[in-house]
């Protein structure tokens, strides 16, 4: 195809949880280019909003060190190519060896998806089931499971703010101008800033984008989220704000935290956290007596001290004001797939449980949240004589050598499995590590979903079609785990005969083959997915074998929530139902809403008796009087806090390993505050070294007063090694995870402290970037 032959089509972005709609005209080479990017106006979410990072996707589909073959590892470290029936026969051959000495608990799997592409983790969970595996992680655990910990003891369901509507909004550790979080982010925060009947607070060290527009920032110390938290709690308990009618009605728990609420020393936590105390009451005030209030914590807060405890503490500012359950305020969406279900592999209906699993790690005895092992305990899962060590790594669509922190200690510890697995699209840190990688097609080459979806009242799911064929030499995800789950004496074409004889007589007898079969076999319903892909998936308009998972998805959804789904259109029996939501689905190319719910419905979600929200948490209550004797830990070798992982405009998601998008403004910087940059003697622009007692960098620094004293930032999935299409690698900014460490994490969810790092910083001979220095080239 040649830009002559140049169409408009529809895809969505998949750099963010969000998935903005899309439409793409290709063209270019071969017809292989993303060459013209816009927002889609018909998607029922996103309506036509985008942010400029969508303008980078064809770095991504057309990544110069993308795989074209499967890769094997010699034994002196590097790669030579092997041809497709080589590879999966191999592999097999490997898990099945790693399974029969160790059992399939001694191989983790990590990934299943990124922000644009979950049915590979379908296909793979098949994979999974086939080999006995019982322990995953992705980076969920890096980031998010001392919040889900948190939900699901209070709510026992997923809840989601409604920031369009809210009186006021309270963003924690979170910069949604780049990092989003909800549809239209930047559209509603303008919108936000000018209704002067509308409040906007910020909890934040630094004066990000978000914070500039804010009413009330709260630039708090780093580390501090805890104590500027407990303070807004004990201010609402102290000064008679909470809401008792509310609480009295719908919450259980008050009288167990009152009395630790009131013992809250506000003005000593107003001074550990370096805030006014009166500007922390009006912010409480404020909270109290809004109609209505959304509040949203990120990864400034997740990844930082007490980040468990914070997440509780944050739920309950806004639940002791009576903030839930109405337009404005936070409300239990209805999800396509339950990604807390979907981590654990359990494919159960509704609010019933699959299997129970391991609830600790083997050899650390880690807690496992949603069925995720934490992703600072990995290393210490392998590099050990334990005989419950983990032998085996499967990774999927991740970057753990990169992305997870001490990077330096997950290169040894990927180094000394037994045999180690990548599938992705590009020869990643990770990839380059391990023993076998398999290509996949991009994200545009096959279809794909996310199960991000969190919207209430009205909920959206969107399959993307494929805009090209797959590259040569790559093949999609299921098809990768159909071959191995094949090659492992899983499934073969017996198993596929009768339901493909049954869907030649219709939808209706394919439904009912398929229910009958897999039912009266254990040993097919461990491949479910693939039994769908083979047999299915054949039937499929061209190009989207990939969805054939979705048919069972969209029977467990209907079955789950068959009340939601009726008032989407989607009613009647639930195999019907589900059928028609089916080739609904497919047949809308901008993706369709698949739930609507309403208030009554969103309180019925609440999984504790008689739906009320559960308010104590022992174990989060015994670490509350902490906050009163303690104070974050200080490094006198290493007198700066460094953010280890700011979302910035230079940054995309990592799937973008090619930076030559950024071009002229700066990309990378280490920043500072003015008076700390007088206080080494250095300037903006200058060459540094970066230090913390795990690594070094050196990086130009931004002397900049949207900077708190004593505090540094360095960007988020930077310093990729990128192999251009001369062959010559090419790393821009610094790679912050050679800079963390792998113990800092949090007691309960180990949730990493990146934005807690101890660093200090030297001047560097060899004088300005741009004065002789190669900032491209500079790790």
């Amino acid at each position: 195809m040649t830009d002559a032959h140049a169409s408009w089509r529809k895809t969505a972005c998949t750099l963010c949880s969000l998935n903005c709609g899309l439409e793409v005209m290709t063209g270019g080479e071969g017809g292989r280019h993303l060459v013209r990017i816009r927002g889609d106006r018909e998607p029922p979410i996103s309506k036509g909003y985008l942010c400029e990072k969508a303008q980078r996707l064809d770095r991504y589909q057309n990544g110069a060190d993308r795989l074209r073959s499967p890769m094997r590892r010699r034994p002196d470290g590097s790669y030579e190519a092997i041809d497709w029936d080589t590879a999966i026969r191999e592999v097999a051959a490997r898990l099945r060896e790693v399974v029969s000495r160790h059992g399939g608990e001694s191989i983790l799997y990590y990934g299943g998806g990124g922000q644009g592409n979950h049915l590979g983790g379908a296909y793979g969970n098949d994979l999974l089931q086939v080999l006995g595996v019982r322990y995953r992680s992705n980076a969920l655990a890096q980031e998010k499971t001392g919040e889900f910990w948190v939900q699901g003891k209070m709510f026992g369901t997923g809840t989601h703010g409604d920031f369009e509507h809210c009186e006021v909004a309270v963003f924690v550790g979170k910069n949604p101008w780049h990092s989003h979080g909800f549809p239209r982010a930047r559209a509603v925060l303008k919108e936000l800033a000018k209704d002067p009947s509308r409040t906007l607070i910020v909890i934040d060290p630094r004066r990000s984008e978000t914070a500039a527009m804010a009413d009330i920032h709260l630039a708090i110390a780093p580390g501090t989220d805890a104590w500027c938290l407990a303070a807004l709690v004990g201010i609402l308990e102290q000064e008679g704000l909470v809401n008792r009618a509310f609480v009295e009605a719908h919450t259980s728990g008050y009288d167990a935290i009152s009395s630790a609420l009131r013992a809250i020393p506000v003005s000593r936590c107003a001074e550990i956290c370096g805030v006014d105390e009166g500007l922390l009451r009006e912010a409480a005030r404020r909270i109290a007596r809004a109609r209505s209030c959304s509040v949203f914590e990120d990864l400034g807060m997740q990844m930082n001290l007490h980040s468990t405890l914070g997440s509780y503490l944050q739920r309950l500012v806004w639940v002791l004001t009576g903030h839930y359950g109405r337009a404005g305020t936070a409300n239990a969406f209805v999800p396509f797939l339950s990604l807390a279900k979907a981590s654990k592999g359990d494919a159960s209906v509704g609010k019933k449980r699959g299997p129970r699993l391991d609830k600790r790690t083997p050899v650390t005895g880690s807690k496992i949240i949603v069925g995720l092992v934490p992703c600072n305990v990995i290393p210490d899962e392998i590099l050990t004589d334990h005989p419950k060590r983990f032998r085996g790594l499967i990774v999927e669509s991740g970057n753990p050598a990169h992305s997870l922190a001490d990077s330096q200690r997950m290169r040894e510890a990927i180094r000394a499995l037994e045999l180690s697995v990548v599938i992705d699209v590009a020869m990643t840190e990770t990839a380059r590590v391990a023993d076998y990688v398999l290509p996949a097609s991009s994200q545009f080459e096959k279809a794909e979903a996310t199960f991000f979806a969190t919207e209430f009242p009205d909920n959206a799911f969107h399959v993307r079609q494929p805009l090209f064929e797959p590259l040569a030499g790559t093949l999609p995800e299921s098809e990768i785990h159909a071959r191995l789950v094949e090659a492992l004496g899983g499934l073969s074409e017996a198993d596929y005969r009768p339901l493909r004889a049954a869907r030649r007589l219709g939808r209706r007898a394919y439904a009912a083959a398929f229910f009958a079969l897999t039912g009266l076999s254990k040993r097919r319903r461990r491949a479910l997915a693939i039994l769908l892909y083979r047999t299915l998936g054949e039937s499929l308009p061209e190009g989207m074998a990939n969805a054939a998972v979705v048919w069972g998805m969209s029977q467990l959804y209907v079955l789950g929530h068959r009340e939601a789904a009726a008032r989407a259109g989607f009613s009647g029996l639930p195999p019907l139902a589900a059928q028609r939501l089916f080739e609904a689905i497919l047949a809308s190319p901008s993706g369709l809403v698949f739930a609507r719910s309403d208030e009554a419905a969103s309180w019925g979600a609440i999984a504790h008796p008689e739906h009320r929200i559960a308010l104590a948490i022992p174990e989060l209550l015994a670490m509350l009087p902490e906050l009163a004797t303690t104070r974050p830990p200080v490094d006198p070798e290493y007198p700066f806090v460094l953010a280890a992982g700011e979302r910035r405009s230079d940054t995309s998601n990592t799937a973008i390993r090619d930076a030559s998008w950024h071009e002229g403004a700066r990309f990378g910087t280490l920043r500072i505050h003015p008076r700390d940059a007088a206080e080494l003697g250095c300037v903006d622009g200058e060459r540094v070294r970066v230090s913390t007692r795990r690594g070094s960098a050196e990086v130009e620094l931004e002397v900049t007063d949207s900077m708190r004293v004593g505090s540094l930032s360095l960007p988020n999935g930077q310093g990729l090694s990128y192999r251009e299409a001369g062959g010559v690698e090419v790393m821009r900014g610094v790679a912050v995870n050679e800079l963390t460490d792998h113990r800092r994490r949090d007691p309960i969810a180990g949730t990493p402290w990146h934005k807690l790092v101890p660093a200090r910083v030297e001047r560097l001979p060899g004088g300005r970037f741009g004065d002789g220095v190669d900032a491209s080239r500079v790790a």
